[in-house]
């Protein structure tokens, strides 16, 4: 068998990505915070770029992109009046552990074999496998992100429920499966609360114990005997209720590493238009102005220069106006991003977080014609203000679940609150079965799984019909 060698010419079409176009990218995936830190580096960097006047400082208007109803506006700041910048619940977001660009020439592998988990970081791994519905998922975010560093939840649920629009039933619900995380203990609204999570898991809550819990502030003053009386505890139980609680962790949250403290500004602003509908603003306030000083650049050109001195100064008034650009157009993609997702989840902002419909990057995209992957860059780490409090875009994306004909789409929630209704107004003694729930829902238009109904049943924490009927059986006895 004989070898050969021969020369043969191909056609092949590659994308490359250019410097500039990777810049733009990066830009879109930055918040408003983050970007106010690149246009720093870049002043100092570029002789022709300068920083713009901003807002109030001149009489040059602010970018058009800069807020939008149904035209854009420069009145831009907080939706509700208030002079001082919302921030999230917690007022703190993650940071990147890695310190740098995973996978960079800086990246150093030895340092990163082992990263220190935060709490919020554990707390939503759990969350995911979980809660299945993204309603409830957005919920227990909303309260993971609550929970402070000691591992407890201080804020009034009463308050949570009427910022996101929904029963407080449904929060206490997430609240519930959240307590079952570890750290044992967590998200625990008082000592009590917490010592009588983590005796539940060890199965050492007796009825005296719970009791006992329930009235520490007894202990505490010293009033034995009172205490004795509401237990039922003699000298020897209250001893051993002491060792028992002493053995619990008063503080699980400390078990992890705690999130960098950073305050979460808004990058877009959504509020009631005159109108009647929602007006969408971007904060104009954190937004960095840079201009390109083109009278410099003419001055420096008309003199004497060597030729690799033109080329500098051509590259670098070249760079300063594609920033410029690159910064406006970044804003109207934010913008436009923005108002459709306020557009399309109407029902939220004005009902509440069971009127979330189902909603994908697909869908955004093909309503603004740009891509998916420019919607999502857009929509990480990036947070909307709202009369409902602030939330990350992403919250915004919900699964949907396809009608019977397969033209309406059903939000995962609103699906889930119709089996809620079924089995609330069931026959104690014939309880409906899943294949039952399942052909009640398909009468209403809705087609869903046998296996989902079971999965959306047990996150309510609905019993199986034969244990529904079994427990209506003894109760009747």
């Amino acid at each position: 068998m004989s070898m050969t060698g021969r020369l043969e010419a191909r056609q092949s079409q590659q994308l490359t990505m250019t410097p500039q176009l990777q810049q733009a990218i990066k830009l879109l995936q930055l918040s408003n915070l983050e970007l106010q830190d690149f246009v720093e580096e870049r002043l100092l960097e570029n002789p022709f770029l300068e920083r713009g006047e901003a807002e109030g400082d001149g009489d040059s208007p602010a970018p058009d992109a800069a807020s939008s109803s149904s035209e854009p506006s420069s009145d831009a700041g907080p939706a509700d009046g208030s002079d001082e910048p919302p921030v999230a619940p917690r007022e703190r977001i993650r940071e990147n552990n890695s310190g740098g660009q995973a996978g960079g020439e800086d990246f150093d592998a030895a340092a990163n074999v082992s990263v220190e988990k935060s709490l919020s970081e554990v707390l939503n791994e759990q969350l995911v496998m979980a809660l299945r519905d993204p309603v409830q998922q957005a919920i227990g975010r909303y309260l993971i992100d609550l929970v402070e560093d000691s591992g407890y939840l201080t804020t009034d649920l009463s308050m949570v429920a009427e910022r996101l629009g929904c029963p407080e039933d449904d929060i206490e619900d997430v609240l519930a499966v959240i307590q079952r995380f570890e750290p044992s203990g967590i998200a625990a609204r008082s000592l009590s609360e917490c010592l009588a999570l983590q005796l539940h898991e060890l199965g050492l809550l007796s009825e005296e114990m719970d009791l006992f819990l329930k009235h520490l502030d007894l202990l505490g003053s010293h009033k034995l005997n009172e205490l004795k009386k509401v237990t039922g505890l003699d000298d020897q139980g209250i001893r051993d209720a002491v060792v028992l609680i002493k053995s619990c962790n008063p503080k699980p949250g400390l078990a992890y590493g705690s999130d960098h403290v950073q305050v979460v500004v808004p990058d877009v602003y959504v509020g009631e238009s005159s109108d009647g509908g929602w007006k969408v603003e971007l904060n104009s306030a954190t937004l960095p102005r840079v201009i390109a000083n083109e009278q410099y650049y003419a001055t420096l050109s008309k003199e004497k220069q060597s030729p690799d001195s033109k080329t500098f100064l051509q590259e670098q008034i070249n760079d300063a106006n594609w920033l410029v650009r690159s910064l406006d157009q970044r804003a109207r993609t934010i913008l436009k991003v923005s108002s459709e997702i306020v557009r399309y989840q109407d029902g939220f902002f004005a009902h509440g977080i069971r009127h979330l419909r189902p909603l994908n990057l697909k869908t955004v995209a093909e309503a603004i014609e740009m891509h998916e992957s420019t919607v999502s860059r857009v929509t990480t780490g990036k947070y909307i203000h709202t009369p409902r409090g602030v939330f990350e875009m992403k919250y915004f994306f919900t699964a949907a679940i396809p009608s019977s004909g397969g033209e309406e789409q059903y939000s995962a929630e609103s699906v889930r609150h119709v089996i809620k209704s079924l089995i609330d107004e069931e026959d104690p003694l014939k309880p409906l079965s899943d294949d039952q729930l399942v052909d009640a829902l398909a009468a209403q238009d809705i087609a869903i799984a046998r296996r989902t109904i079971a999965k959306y049943r047990q996150s309510l924490g609905i019993a199986s019909s034969v244990e529904r009927k079994r427990a209506a059986k003894q109760a009747i006895g």
